[in-house]
């Protein structure tokens, strides 16, 4: 008898275990089941490659304490592959560490790996090199993009496959694409990419749409989960109106429930926040309770934005370049440095109204953000004194055709014939250039406008001409993402003459130069070329800080060699966020680039409390 019992006991656990192992997370009409139970995503947006990665168990701990379940999670392909074949999985880019955290402290993962992503981040996600594959289109069912497509999606899974909910991991379920519908209606592109995702992984899968009819249909895969994302209400009603094929219906998830939104670097773009905005505040809370008491899933978009450290910033297109900022605080409930705001605790009062306040766990302190007293800077290196060895083209070519994805790149051509006339770069400016004649800057043509300003140029000769490009960010939305090729895309005229010969300089700015560099003392202009300026400071202690550069133009700024971003006098944004991990007691060292030196630029100051504004555009058409 006792021999019978124990077969039988063994054969229930035996039949629990298959069970689990087959479906530990899954859904039916309507409703998602983990381990059996009924789940609720209560979830956020929170991209790890958008935080420093000291800092990642303290912002998921607030993702925990207002109250959320499950982290969404982009991950962008250029950061994790920056050069094909090449694989980057350190510091902030182990996506592996950041779920395993996740996990740890009790939250659950819904991994959006794209390949697009949009994310507002450099091209969408996409690494520049795939711009030099031959026969490339992205977003297609194109024969180039798939395969690049499927050894990124295949080399993600060798590192996360392990953390699927399957094997007892955190990862629930995987996004395919994200917003096709928005773009496209091609679905045997979609279809390959179901064949891709399903042999790289063994969870749910989900797509992520607006709520419309074209959107929908566009989006939608046969198999695999159709969701919504922006108005609740709309978006619900929408995808159970047009998604007609049963394989596609389920529970409800507001896949992007927006709380406020994006900033774009234009002298008439405000900051956008709806923090200290009651009415917006209660209208975010109203629907956060309408869908809790409705079986609504959701993913607040943005939980916590983050930063674009260095170049990760995209831009968005409207007759001209818009680019994003440096910081993606997307007036969230954590804020750009990880602090809560009136909007957290107002969710957080929300979900614990209906969870129970005693399932929130305590919120870990916060430290105060600190001062640094005005830190002058000294004009260090002209960038035209430490450039690298030129690649010498009889004619132009685009800045990833040298292998470079961001920064700037320098095309210098002798003048051996006279010439004069209006300058035209390629097919267009693609972004900011500025022109030099001997040294000394001409003017500026600014693609962020749709009518930049014209230059004029008289060249004799031996006059030596240089075209500056920075590459602003790569579009990530709407159809200008299909050539996103940076630099300059076609030959250079002035006036009618095609100029030829060629030497060109990538200047990816990985790192800053050595101040050591410099080959004479320099003595900044209004018409200089750019300069980086250098100096040091102490600290009594470290701590989080917001850089205002008082009285500069445009550039990019280092701290302990760490690239904090662009910063941009028409702003919005008016400072750069500074976080204690790239911060030491004493000897910080900091580098400025100065695109645009005034003769006056020479100090950095670190405040406790930022401003955002905007100024007129020195350089505005």
């Amino acid at each position: 008898m006792e021999g019978s019992i124990s077969r039988f006991l063994l054969l229930v656990f035996s039949l629990l275990s298959v069970v689990q192992a087959i479906d530990p997370f899954t859904y039916d009409n309507d409703t998602f089941i983990l381990h059996g139970e009924p789940y609720l995503l209560r979830g956020g947006q929170m991209d790890p490659q958008h935080i420093p990665h000291e800092l990642w168990p303290d912002r998921l701990e607030k993702a925990r304490g207002m109250g959320l379940n499950t982290i969404f999670s982009y991950v962008f392909w250029d950061q994790l592959e920056p050069t094909q074949g090449s694989w980057d999985n350190t510091g902030n880019n182990d996506i592996a560490k950041y779920f395993r955290l996740a996990q740890e402290k009790g939250l659950n993962i819904i991994l959006r790996p794209g390949p697009y992503v949009c994310a507002e981040h450099e091209w969408g996600g996409f690494p520049a090199w795939l711009s030099e594959i031959p026969g490339m289109v992205v977003r297609d069912n194109n024969k180039p993009f798939l395969e690049a497509s499927k050894a990124f999606i295949n080399r993600l899974a060798e590192e996360v496959g392990d953390l699927q909910v399957t094997n007892g991991g955190p990862i629930l379920m995987v996004q395919i694409e994200n917003e096709y519908g928005s773009y496209g209606s091609d679905h045997e592109y979609l279809g390959a990419l179901k064949d891709i995702f399903t042999a790289a992984f063994d969870v749910p899968f989900y797509t992520n749409d607006g709520g419309s009819q074209a959107m929908l249909e566009g989006g939608q895969i046969s198999g695999v989960l159709a969701e919504t994302d922006g108005d609740v209400y709309d978006g619900f009603a929408a995808r159970d109106k047009y998604v007609t094929d049963p394989t596609s219906l389920g529970p409800q998830l507001d896949g992007e429930y927006y709380i406020t939104w994006l900033d774009q670097w234009a002298s008439n773009y405000t900051h956008k926040s709806n923090v200290g905005d009651k009415e917006a505040t209660d209208k975010i809370t109203k629907d956060i309770k309408w869908l809790l008491n409705n079986n609504g899933s959701f993913n607040l978009f943005m939980f916590h934005g983050g930063t674009n450290w260095g170049f990760q910033n995209g831009a968005d297109w409207a007759d001209a370049l818009q680019p994003i900022t440096t910081s993606y605080d997307y007036g969230a409930p954590l804020d750009e440095t990880g602090r809560t705001n009136e909007i957290y605790h107002a969710i957080r009062e929300t979900i614990g109204a209906i969870i129970g306040e005693d399932k929130l766990p305590a919120l870990p302190a916060e430290q105060p953000l600190i001062e640094i007293p005005s830190v002058k800077l000294t004009p260090s290196v002209d960038i035209f004194d430490s450039l690298p060895k030129p690649i010498e083209k009889e004619f132009p070519v685009n800045m990833e055709a040298v292998g470079q994805a961001t920064g700037l790149i320098l095309y210098r051509h002798v003048t051996t014939t006279p010439v004069s006339g209006t300058i035209k770069t390629g097919d267009r400016p693609r972004d900011r250039v500025l022109v030099y004649v001997n040294k000394s800057r001409v003017g500026v043509i600014d693609g962020t406008y749709a009518s930049p300003s014209t230059v004029n140029v008289d060249l004799k000769e031996g006059d030596v001409l240089d075209i500056l490009v920075e590459n602003l960010g790569r579009v990530n939305y709407g159809p200008e993402i299909v050539d996103q090729r940076k630099g300059i895309v076609g030959n250079v005229t002035v006036g009618e003459s095609v100029l030829s010969k060629w030497a060109i300089y990538p200047l990816p700015l990985s790192s800053p130069p050595d101040s050591t560099d410099s080959k004479t003392p320099l003595k900044p202009s209004a018409t200089s070329g750019p300069i980086f300026f250098t100096g040091s400071f102490d600290l009594d202690k470290v701590g989080d800080t917001f850089l205002e550069l008082p009285g500069w133009t445009k550039g990019v700024v280092w701290v302990n060699g760490v690239n904090l971003g662009r910063y941009w006098v028409v702003g919005p944004q008016q400072s750069l966020y500074l976080p204690w991990c790239y911060l030491r007691e004493s000897d910080n060292k900091i580098t400025v680039l100065a695109l645009e030196p005034t003769g006056t630029d020479s100090s950095v100051r670190g405040v406790t409390s930022r401003s955002w504004g905007n100024n007129p555009d020195p350089d505005a058409p």
